[in-house]
């Protein structure tokens, strides 16, 4: 197999892959974070602040939810059709919630009535819940594994199938550590009273996303030991799980100083390196088989041809500095604290 620089263009592709996804998740995730604690804000010009600090971003976030996406199809077509096949459901339902939570937060300015904005208020926040929710459902599946027969076709039939109690935990962890990372973020944008009510919440995200971490954790290496296997295999490895850890321990000291925009950071880094450990615990594979081991899809048996890989490799290596130029620039424009205007309206 052709390789560039002493890699697999499959495995160059899966490096892709998760890249643009590490980076969906850690901007849209504190958007998602954001829309949890909504309703947690007792003051209608509490809310106005928090949607217009997440208002400027969260639209370009959601474009790296589809160059995901797209990446996704074209250089593993036959993973992206298991996997939609099997998480019909869970997709589906992210699929509305992105709709309403978009329009949530538009026709919430169209009425002046409260019983109007409350609706789209709940709306907005309960649709940002599910979202994080079931990002984490549909990787908890993905590393639990799905039952494949050898066309690596997914041969499940429950329709609720895809809440097993792993999957479940993930979806909370990662609903808990986008909560974290959402408020911290409108630390960075808010001041005042909002400003400090806003660190009571950080203090019981913190908490809640290290005890569902702790819980996942522990029932993954006591229920699924495969996903562990690797790093007994190479004990170097080892040193992820340590990051990860640091990473994570480093927020509630930094939060504890106040310095934020660190605690930024780290909350992204943590997002970043559990996607790591996930990439290791599944390479070569991308779908686990939960019946017969060479049943599961890896990224030999899933991916496009080599001359397609290199002609996306092409695209990506122009394609990339650009995504990556126009969020700089939107974040730049947008940088600091916000501001309601006395006319102003959301």
């Amino acid at each position: 197999m052709e390789t560039f620089l002493g890699l697999d263009y499959p495995t160059w592709w899966f490096l892709v892959v998760g890249g643009l996804f590490s980076g969906y998740a850690i901007l849209d995730g504190f958007d998602f974070g954001a829309g949890a604690w909504h309703m947690f804000f007792r003051k209608n010009s509490s809310r106005e602040t928090a949607l217009k600090a997440i208002d400027p971003t969260w639209h370009g976030n959601e474009v790296w939810l589809v160059i995901g996406g797209g990446t996704l199809f074209a250089g593993f077509p036959v993973f992206y059709g298991t996997l939609f096949s099997a998480m019909y459901t869970p997709f589906i339902l992210f699929l509305l919630c992105i709709i309403f939570r978009g329009i949530s937060i538009k026709f919430r300015n169209m009425e002046d009535m409260s019983w109007w904005r409350k609706m789209w208020d709940w709306s907005y926040s309960i649709s940002s819940i599910m979202l994080a929710f079931l990002l984490g459902v549909v990787l908890g599946n993905i590393l639990n594994g799905m039952p494949l027969d050898n066309n690596y076709e997914y041969t499940g039939r429950g329709f609720f199938e895809f809440l097993n109690p792993f999957s479940v935990l993930v979806g909370v962890t990662s609903l808990a550590l986008f909560m974290m990372h959402g408020a911290i973020y409108l630390l960075l944008k808010t001041e005042g009273k909002l400003y400090d009510r806003i660190q009571s919440f950080l203090k019981w995200g913190m908490v809640f996303f290290i005890m569902s971490y702790l819980i996942t954790t522990v029932y993954g290496l006591t229920f699924l030991e495969h996903l562990s296997q690797v790093f007994k295999d190479n004990k170097a490895l080892f040193i992820v799980p340590l990051l990860v850890f640091l990473s994570i321990a480093n927020v509630p000291r930094l939060a504890s100083k106040k310095q934020y925009g660190w605690a930024f950071i780290f909350t992204s880094l943590t997002i970043a390196l559990l996607l790591v450990l996930v990439a290791f615990e599944l390479y070569p594979r991308l779908l686990l088989s939960s019946g017969v081991e060479k049943h599961s899809i890896t990224i030999y048996n899933a991916a496009a041809s080599t001359k397609t890989l290199k002609i996306m490799m092409g695209f990506v290596a122009v394609g990339g500095p650009l995504v990556l130029l126009y969020s700089y620039f939107v974040y730049r424009t947008f940088w600091g604290k916000v501001k309601l205007d006395s006319d102003e309206s959301y």
